[in-house]
């Protein structure tokens, strides 16, 4: 079987991989040619360079074709499935696609016979996915984890080629806000969780109501779960066909903080809606620990440094709201992602004594460096351009109460976490 994989984002180079790995040939393409794909880790035999106006490369491999800079259309017709990236979804370039009946996601559709579970909201979707998958487990159900490439996991399309060859009682997709319509396509959701709606991706939904508009689109005629004080829903309800409500958990949890409890909450619904005794679900919630890169607590000489992933002001609001951090370490964002920079202007409100600055998903220091200008910060700003740098400002201020590790870049500030987690080893 050939697959054509048109766009080669995160997503598409996961489902190109995934292919490969399934024994498909892949065809893939991009309309870029700076695409970073040693993560296919193919041994090139043939590469042609070609310069007509754009610069077009082709790389061909034994079972691997790469486009980039153009999309051979004669190869995309002539492939066995097409795999189309989330972002390309609503353009114009894929609709002619939608129709063929050659969508991978419709040439093989066994995951849409499986019970499929989909949690989607601006934060805390990968906890309580976590959550969810650890209650099934422990009540002896075979669970298919997957979804959003970019946060960490399995793509969707790895999902669809495992689903066929594996045998599954339940799929659990995190749905990112950014591919509702995709995901509302690709599979057949019994049930729909949603975390929160924050203040995230409002470049591309541009405000709150149309991101609600956006979800009822998806929450049509299916049974949802959503917290009990969940802004817009009315809306909601008058979309579903039933509606289920999470409330904080009251629980003794391991991980931290009020918006974990509502994680656990969320998670302990779900369970009881798939029929699972809360004894189950309160065992494993109280022993869940915390996802690699989430919230996670290090204590450090006199401090206890609070280190996760938060890569919009309402994840950084809901953990400033509960301590005063006395220096915030903030990872930047990518430069066309300036909405990010709103993450300052939550820190700014808590007045911490120091922020820090680091390289999160680029090396925009300098446009965050002009953010806390325009705020009039009165704090003392520092930049740490690599790891040992932020190591030695960690230390440094070690001796005050609490610090905070976050902002934007999941792998760095994983990387932080196990640097940490090897000092303190070491001093404590």
């Amino acid at each position: 079987m050939r697959a054509a994989v048109i766009g080669l984002g995160v997503e598409g180079k996961k489902a190109s991989k995934s292919l490969l790995d399934h024994g498909w040939s892949v065809y893939a393409s991009d309309l870029e040619t700076d695409i970073d794909l040693k993560e296919f880790n193919m041994p090139i035999t043939d590469i042609n360079v070609k310069t007509d106006n754009t610069e077009q490369i082709s790389i061909i491999a034994d079972n691997l074709i790469v486009d980039l800079g153009t999309n051979n259309i004669n190869e995309i017709n002539d492939s066995d499935a097409i795999v189309l990236s989330p972002s390309m979804w609503n353009s114009k370039f894929a609709n002619q696609f939608k129709l063929s009946g050659k969508l991978l996601q419709d040439v093989l559709d066994k995951h849409r016979k499986i019970f499929t579970i989909g949690v989607t909201g601006t934060n805390g979707k990968t906890t309580s996915v976590y959550m969810i998958k650890e209650i099934l487990e422990a009540s002896g159900k075979k669970v298919l984890v997957g979804g959003n490439a970019g946060g960490g996991f399995n793509g969707y399309y790895d999902i669809i080629l495992e689903a066929e060859e594996g045998d599954y009682d339940v799929i659990l997709v995190e749905v990112c806000d950014m591919t509702l319509s995709f995901c509302q396509y690709c599979f057949n959701f019994d049930l729909i969780a949603l975390t929160n709606m924050g203040n995230d991706h409002m470049d591309v939904h541009k405000s709150m109501d149309n991101y609600a508009e956006e979800l009822c689109t998806i929450f049509k005629h299916k049974h949802i779960v959503i917290n009990e004080n969940q802004e817009y829903a009315d809306k909601f309800e008058k979309s579903a066909s039933h509606v289920s409500r999470f409330k904080e958990s009251d629980l003794n949890l391991k991980v931290i903080g009020k918006f974990n409890k509502l994680n656990a909450g969320l998670a302990t619904e779900v369970a009881h809606q798939m029929g699972i005794p809360d004894s189950i679900s309160n065992k494993v919630l109280e022993n869940f620990e915390a996802v690699e890169g989430r919230l996670k607590v290090y204590k450090l000489f006199d401090s206890e440094i609070y280190v996760g992933k938060t890569d919009n002001s309402d994840a950084v609001k809901s953990i400033f709201d509960e301590k005063y951090f006395y220096a915030a370490f903030i990872g930047t964002p990518r430069p066309n992602e300036q909405h990010r920079l709103d993450i300052l202007n939550e820190v700014v409100k808590h007045d911490p004594k120091v922020i820090v600055l680091f390289p999160g998903l680029a090396n925009t220091i300098n446009m965050a460096l002009d953010r806390i200008n325009q705020l009039e910060y009165d704090g003392e700003v520092y930049t740490a351009h690599n790891l040992d740098e932020l190591i030695e400002y960690v230390a440094e201020f070690a001796h005050e109460d609490y610090l905070f590790i976050g902002g934007n870049g999941q792998e760095i500030i994983i990387t932080i976490q196990e640097r940490l987690e090897e000092l303190c080893k070491v001093c404590n």
